[in-house]
């Protein structure tokens, strides 16, 4: 069992109560708008972090960043990517299990077809009167458990979503 922690458009705000809910965690993945290089540093001091680069995060600092990521976590295929908009490909069509976003600051959880879609909110700056937010992703070989978190009160706030990835990369 893996516990992945999946956060998105810090937009240069790393919370303590983010670094609080991301503690324990085996890999954290950042789906871009992460603001400057001090976020993943900050991270990466908690677990190993794959990040990708949101349409914010320019300058030098943000060259190398690459805009999607794929890896694998036990039997699970995820692509990470800042706009799912962006993708440009059938993710099912290519073994993948999950799709990790941001970019519309909304969280969510909802599977497509074979594909399980996360966007964890926005943990940075508040935004309209939008939720600050993260998630935690349970992989177990194959079985996804998705939850959401309220940083404000450091609870979930909606039911576990709970799958089993049809897909995995042989």
């Amino acid at each position: 069992m893996t516990v992945v922690g999946v956060i998105s458009d810090t937009h240069g705000l790393l919370r303590p109560e983010a670094l609080r809910a991301l503690g324990g965690c085996a890999a954290i993945i950042h789906a871009g708008d992460i603001g400057n290089a001090s976020i993943v540093e900050n991270l990466a001091s908690l677990a190993p972090v794959t990040a990708v680069r949101g349409n914010n995060d320019r300058g030098p600092w943000a060259a190398s960043i690459a805009e999607s990521r794929r890896l694998q976590i036990e039997n699970v295929v995820i692509h990470v990517v800042h706009d799912v908009t962006q993708i440009g490909f059938d993710p099912a069509q290519r073994g993948i299990g999950v799709v990790v976003c941001g970019h519309s600051h909304q969280p969510g959880v909802q599977q497509r077809e074979r594909v399980v879609y996360v966007n964890p909110g926005s943990a940075g700056p508040r935004r309209f009167r939008l939720p600050v937010t993260l998630a935690t992703m349970t992989i177990a070989g194959d079985t996804i458990d998705v939850r959401l978190i309220d940083l404000s009160t450091m609870r979930e706030f909606c039911t576990p979503w709970k799958s089993i990835a049809s897909t995995t990369l042989s």
